[in-house]
């Protein structure tokens, strides 16, 4: 893959040139191809990084599951895409995020009648699975996604309440194990 691609000139590089041998991959080859393009070197321990790897991958697979093209793969990765870059950049809502959904829906869905053949990019079932698919992956856990990306992290950890209990005991000496006082733990 070139190296001073972008993100997206790299994912449509990854489904077109490489679309048959994708096919064939693991999912951990999967992985291990998108955490590279997706610079997720901290995944294990990051949550923004595992979600971004994980919303890709899972968006990916099922791409291939539904045996899409790679056209129709790499139109599905564009369009979760941007909405994930709605919610993160521009931080939008969710009933925008919707609006902008259907936007981007609408010339992959032209209506063919019998009189003017068009090809359309995805079929009424291709179109509903879709929207299926992206209504219970993104939109269902829209608000999530919006504290993920754009809420630090370090204002919910400052904003949480904390309680430390401390407990007072008049012999260093008592057992843990037992919780009970010394003279009569050895009794």
């Amino acid at each position: 893959m070139s190296a001073g691609a972008s993100k997206e000139e790299q994912l449509k590089e990854l489904l077109f040139l490489r679309w048959e041998q994708l096919q064939r991959s693991s999912a951990e080859q999967l992985q291990a191809e998108l955490k590279e393009i997706l610079g997720c070197s901290n995944h294990q321990t990051c949550m923004k990084e595992a979600v971004l790897l994980d919303y890709y991958v899972c968006g990916w697979w099922w791409a291939k599951e539904a045996s899409f093209t790679p056209a129709q793969a790499s139109f599905t990765m564009a369009v979760l895409h941007i909405l994930l870059d709605n919610i993160r950049e521009k931080q939008m809502g969710l009933v925008d995020n919707l609006a902008e959904f259907s936007k981007a829906l609408k010339p992959a869905c032209r209506c063919v009648t019998p009189e003017e053949y068009t090809s359309s990019l995805l079929d009424s079932e291709e179109a509903a699975a879709f929207i299926r698919y992206i209504r219970n992956s993104l939109f269902q856990k829209y608000r999530l996604y919006q504290l993920l990306f754009t809420t630090p992290r370090g204002e919910l950890l400052a904003g949480m309440e904390r309680t430390t209990e401390v407990f007072c005991c008049q012999d260093p000496l008592t057992p843990l194990e037992h919780g009970i006082s010394t003279h009569l733990y050895f009794q």
